[in-house]
């Protein structure tokens, strides 16, 4: 990966809050501070408000966490997101994601092993991702499973790290070094 086009902020760049922040995440997921954080963190504002929003995703969302962290491991892959896919991989672990279905996200939504749910929510990734859009049948399939509130959620979560992707790839942020 090329360099950071934006290095992660300092806590007199990016402030208190996003500091300490980014240092009790980088705890949690055995890093140093996430650089998603200390990048983003230099448009304050932005960051609180999208810090939200993200939290609400997940993990406070209505879907399981271990579907959460399938999605999102998804969408990684798609999007060739090796920061996502990493940092996703750890926090999947706490919530149940196995190396074997770690192994089964990189062979996509028709592996062997995903139940029937889990395989229809990552087919729906696979065409959000590609179409941008679920047609009748692919909605349909969808909502024998979620609810109406849940398959927004869904809709939600794909789009959101479709959009963090596009945003660590253009920044070029560097993936969080394990702490050692």
């Amino acid at each position: 990966m090329d360099a950071p086009r934006i290095a992660p902020g300092t806590r007199r760049q990016v402030g208190l809050f996003t500091w300490t922040f980014a240092v009790i995440a980088g705890r949690v997921t055995g890093t140093t501070p996430p650089n998603l954080f200390l990048t983003l963190g230099h448009q304050r504002k932005l960051f609180r408000g999208w810090l939200r929003f993200a939290g609400r995703l997940m993990p406070g969302g209505t879907l399981p966490r271990r579907e959460s962290e399938l999605v999102i491991l998804r969408v990684a892959q798609l999007r060739s997101c090796a920061y996502e896919f990493e940092h996703h991989v750890r926090l999947g672990r706490r919530a149940g994601v196995t190396a074997a279905d770690v192994d089964r996200i990189r062979q996509g939504p028709d592996a062997d092993g995903w139940s029937p749910r889990e395989r229809i929510l990552l087919r729906a990734v696979d065409r959000l991702h590609r179409d941008q859009d679920l047609d009748d049948a692919a909605w349909d399939e969808l909502r024998s499973e979620l609810d109406e509130p849940t398959a927004i959620e869904l809709c939600l979560l794909v789009g959101h790290y479709e959009m963090l992707a596009t945003v660590i790839h253009t920044l070029r942020i560097a993936p969080d070094r394990p702490r050692g």
